[in-house]
């Protein structure tokens, strides 16, 4: 050991002795400089990052090279010569030095090679900069924005309606705009009244681009202040506040579209687009009444029909009021049964085509009018025209390709339906409705896991919302877990889908009085309303008889769930039975009736 460390001394000391740890010290600190500079001028010259590898890649070939030049040669005043051997003696003096002589150069070397390594390391930290931003920029779009809820300044907290309203109204006009991705309402909405930061919201919402604001109303005047948030730096790149007449409203959201535009720098195909000018006051009151409506309780569609009604008064000629009442009367007949099927959708259809006879290209109204040709009139083909031609006339609104979504399931196309669904949950992120979606169609396809984690998720992003727990027990049905099911259908908020869910699991149990006696109270209470639940209820039960006695009230009382049945599993147990194919084909839903229908939605690029 002794002989060993004798022999690592000598070989430092002759280090030392040809100047070798001074050249190392020189050297680092000089490449730690000339990284350095050659980044700032590759940034200011604009030279591309080949020039910062080869510079880097001459550095580390280069020290090897000095350290054995400096261990071959020395500088003379006579120039550069072979290193002599050393003098006798010369060594050992080196080596029995005082330790305050020998640690100054060994601690210079290490100088250098800490700063070679660091200049090494830094640069590579800006070489990898505009990689790592291009694979950012491969899950997140470089022209996104999200319009968050403005918020209501007004002294008068019921004018919320209208600081929402404006909102919505700039989300509509920028999503006008194809070269630019906005995200939805519902996810951008979800966030209102959370205390999250910008760049957390932004990146929830996969944008890189924020725009907030504030609105103050008091009579006629109107306050606006709006901002535009670079999310990935944090800065504000523009901010304006304009105070006019509610005249001026129209004229205002152009102003702020225009600029979000000029400030994204986005080179557009066409023009940037502007809203329509109404009565202003027609206005307001269609901004309220879009509000109520969205609450979809029975009150707040009697409110919103009322506000609709009046706005209609000031503008006879307001498409979207019209489309607006139309889409409340669906849901008044569909979702709560407050106007029966033949009237809700009857005053729909009018209210649709109202809509349509003023302004052609209103894609709401094609939306409201594929819904009843699809749940109403058992037209799917009808249905199939109107979905194509709203979707031509608004791409990228994510409530319209979950109605295509819809469609196509309904069609038997369940993949396609999946592949539409799923594009609207990652450009719709938060929307519970959209995983909903999703969720049913996984399961229609067999994929019941996935199907329960969509529903989970829809469940994290709305608690409280109808459906799902029941969506979820049925799903456990098929899987063989009714217990576990049982737990889901009495967490169901909505007594309806309760009661249904609620047969075929204690029958799932083996418990068939506490299922018989479920189901009567069912029919006693939905007849009606329920006949194809009902119908469905006896098939997973196996009674086929019965099945086929409610198929038929289904249709007397055209139950729109009956445009959902080629993708229903819960009549899976008829499916063998003579009676099922006549009776899909007597309602156009054989899958030879189905597969003849044109229908060709694309997922968006």
């Amino acid at each position: 050991m002794t002989g060993s460390n004798s022999g690592y001394q000598r070989f430092f000391a002759e280090l030392k002795r040809r100047r070798v740890f001074r050249v190392m010290a020189v050297y680092g600190a000089t490449a730690f400089v000339l990284l350095q500079v050659a980044d700032l001028l590759a940034e200011g010259m604009g030279l591309s990052d080949s020039v910062l590898r080869v510079t880097t890649f001459l550095v580390l070939i280069g020290f090897p090279v000095a350290i054995v030049l400096a261990w071959a040669f020395e500088s003379t005043p006579e120039g550069m010569h072979r290193t002599a051997d050393a003098a006798p003696g010369e060594l050992t003096a080196i080596i029995s030095a005082p330790a305050s002589q020998r640690w100054p150069a060994g601690v210079m070397a290490l100088i250098g090679m800490a700063a070679l390594l660091s200049g090494v390391w830094y640069l590579g930290r800006q070489s990898s900069a505009p990689a790592a931003a291009t694979d950012a920029g491969a899950e997140r779009i470089e022209a996104s924005i999200a319009v968050l809820p403005f918020v209501n300044m007004s002294s008068d907290k019921e004018q919320e309606y209208f600081s929402d309203g404006i909102s919505e109204e700039l989300l509509n006009l920028l999503a006008k705009i194809p070269e630019l991705r906005v995200a939805s309402r519902t996810s951008a909405f979800s966030f209102k009244g959370q205390s999250l930061e910008i760049r957390e919201i932004a990146r929830r919402l996969n944008v890189e681009h924020i725009l907030e604001g504030s609105v103050r109303k008091s009579d006629n005047q109107v306050r606006i202040t709006a901002q535009l948030i670079d999310t990935r730096s944090d800065t504000h790149l523009w901010s304006k506040t304009w105070d006019r007449t509610l005249d001026d409203i129209f004229a205002i959201q152009d102003e702020i579209a225009a600029d979000v535009v000029e400030q994204l720098q986005i080179t557009l195909l066409g023009a940037v687009p502007t809203v329509e000018e109404f009565n202003p006051e027609a206005y307001a009151l269609f901004l309220q009444a879009s509000q109520l409506g969205r609450q979809f309780t029975a009150d707040g569609f009697e409110q919103s029909n009322a506000l609709y009604e009046q706005a209609l008064e000031i503008e006879p000629d307001y498409p979207a009021a019209w489309a607006g009442l139309a889409s409340n009367y669906t849901l008044q007949a569909a979702l709560l049964g407050i106007l029966s099927f033949d009237e809700g959708y009857s005053l729909a259809r009018e209210a649709a085509n109202r809509a349509l006879t003023i302004d052609s290209d209103h894609a709401d109204a094609y939306a409201v009018l594929s819904y009843i040709a699809s749940s109403y009139d058992n037209d799917l083909a009808a249905a199939a025209r109107y979905t194509e031609r709203a979707l031509k006339l608004d791409p990228s609104n994510p409530d319209m390709l979950g109605g295509a979504s819809r469609l196509a399931s309904n069609l038997g196309r369940v993949d396609e339906a999946i592949a539409l669904a799923e594009y609207v949950v990652v450009h719709d992120p938060v929307n519970s409705v959209a995983h909903g979606g999703l969720a049913n169609f996984y399961g229609a396809a067999g994929r019941l896991d996935e199907s329960i984690a969509s529903h989970r998720t829809a469940l994290s992003l709305n608690p409280g919302g109808s459906f799902t727990h029941y969506a979820i027990g049925v799903k456990l049905l098929f899987k063989g877990e009714p217990e576990q099911a049982l737990l889901e259908m009495e967490r169901e908020p909505a007594e309806v889908w309760r009661m249904i869910g609620l047969p075929m699991v204690f029958h799932s149990l083996g418990q068939a009085e506490e299922s018989d006696a479920a189901l009567a109270e069912l029919i006693d209470k939905y007849e009606q309303g329920g006949a194809y639940n009902i119908a469905y209820i006896y098939a997973y039960r196996g009674e086929a008889d019965l099945t086929f006695e409610w198929l038929a009230r289904a249709v007397q009382y055209k139950d729109p769930g009956l445009s959902g049945i080629s993708r229903t599993p819960l009549f899976a147990n008829v499916h063998d039975d003579p009676r099922w194919l006549p009776f899909l084909e007597s309602i156009g839903r054989s899958p030879e009736q189905l597969a003849a229908i044109e229908f060709e939605v694309r997922v968006p690029q």
